[in-house]
């Protein structure tokens, strides 16, 4: 084997939404000051659980961490971004972002200390996990920018 390759003996999906207003601007909430990652931003979502896809757990996520429902048809694939979880070892961490512009109900900020509307061009300026760091990009390319 390659020393610069290490062996994955665990993978750690994720579901992550960028959910997009009418305005163009993508929603960010900052994870609880005593997590992992603790005062950065992110894309809203989590883990897949057992049994679960990646679109049902986007739905799911966004129902627990934010009290809005989307639909599995209103979630449009966007990009992903892998690497070791924490930095190092032996678990992969992949993330699967999701861009969302449809959804029901009230926003509130259930699991974390901050949300913001944020406009495209400005993702990537925010203090973030490495990973969230390539997705805010291929969205923002994506999206393009947001006009005044």
């Amino acid at each position: 084997m390659d020393s610069d390759v290490t062996e994955i003996s665990t993978r750690l999906i994720v579901a992550a939404v960028a959910l997009v207003d009418e305005r163009g601007l993508v929603l960010m909430q900052k994870r609880h000051e005593n997590s992992m990652h603790g005062g950065l931003w992110e894309f809203p979502g989590g883990k897949l659980e057992s049994g679960e896809s990646a679109r049902q757990a986007a739905v799911r996520e966004i129902s627990e961490e934010l009290g809005l429902t989307v639909a599995f048809a209103d979630l449009e694939p966007v990009t992903f971004a892998s690497g070791p979880s924490n930095g190092a070892g032996s678990t992969e961490l992949v993330i699967l972002l999701y861009s969302c512009r449809r959804w029901q109900g009230v926003l509130h900020c259930v699991a974390a200390d901050a949300i913001a509307w944020v406009k495209t061009d400005e993702l990537i300026a925010l203090d973030m996990p490495p990973l969230d760091y390539p997705l805010a990009e291929a969205l923002a390319a994506q999206l393009g920018p947001v006009s005044d």
